[in-house]
């Protein structure tokens, strides 16, 4: 024999499991064979359940439950609902070396041996219970808008300078296309705002700086808010300045020390008169 598998054979008297070749030579998934003869070696009473095979096996949840449908659907595995005396149904699991019916029926009828282990009976996860209806939230109070202002209909035909100060946001921002009479709607406030003595590039920048992401609607509106509330305050007038203002006196020389002090008529500093009086 020059190729294939060559057997070298010891009869072994411990450790070893009794297999079928139908389960051996199983064709199909390797996971499927390897997962009956694990069933085939472990003692009664092991638990077979997924989480427990997930223990022994690398392979995952999937795989190990399609193994155990395999081998009950070939009749090596049997699962069997069981109630205990508390009243819980569990599952007791019957694995067979022959999985023919003659001998499973022979099998089951076969009594149990004194010291053998009982079967481990394994619980069947109760069933999840629906969540119980949780009361509906009350809403929550909206936060009052401020409402866009509505300008009135102008009753002149707007500046040139403010019309222009209207068309040229569109350069700031393409959104902030206006039409003709959205334009003329604008006007009279902007023109409030030059007479208040506000350059028209600074207007154009007041109005098109810091604007929201979406503007879903017409940017008139966005516009007329922002005349409205950017408004700039109007400055009070300055003290008109006092028609009479104190004289001041001219600078003379004192004739003893020759200081310059301030004096209607020349002659002596305070200092020099007040020595000259104490003297």
């Amino acid at each position: 024999m020059t190729s294939g598998a060559v057997h070298l054979r010891r009869r072994l008297t411990a450790n070893f499991t009794i297999l079928s070749n139908r389960l051996a030579q199983r064709a199909g998934s390797a996971v499927t064979v390897g997962v009956g003869a694990y069933l085939m070696s472990v003692p009664d009473g092991v638990p077979v359940r997924i989480e427990a095979l997930r223990k022994h096996f690398t392979e995952g949840e999937t795989r190990l439950a399609r193994a155990l449908n395999e081998l009950e659907a070939e009749g090596f595995l049997e699962r069997v609902p069981v109630r205990a005396a508390n009243g819980q149904v569990r599952t007791r699991t019957y694995v067979y070396d022959d999985p023919s019916p003659a001998a499973r029926a022979t099998d089951r009828t076969r009594p149990e041996p004194r010291n053998a282990v009982p079967p481990k009976e394994e619980s069947e996860p109760e069933p999840a219970r629906a969540p119980e209806p949780q009361p509906t939230p009350e809403p929550l109070p909206q936060p009052a808008s401020r409402p866009v202002p509505r300008l009135a209909p102008a009753t002149a035909p707007p500046t040139a300078e403010a019309v222009a100060v209207l068309a040229a946001l569109r350069l700031k921002d393409p959104r902030l296309l206006l039409c003709e009479r959205d334009v003329t709607r604008l006007a009279p406030a902007v023109e409030e705002w030059l007479r208040h003595g506000i350059a028209p590039d600074r207007i154009a920048e007041a109005l098109s700086a810091d604007l929201p992401g979406p503007i879903l609607r017409r940017p008139a509106g966005l516009i007329a808010y922002r005349l409205h509330h950017l408004k700039p305050i109007e400055a009070a007038p300055l003290p008109a300045p006092s028609a009479q203002r104190p004289r001041v006196l001219p600078l003379q020389n004192c004739d003893a020390c020759d200081r310059a002090h301030r004096a209607e008529h020349p002659g002596l500093c305070r200092d020099c008169a007040t020595t000259t009086a104490v003297a």
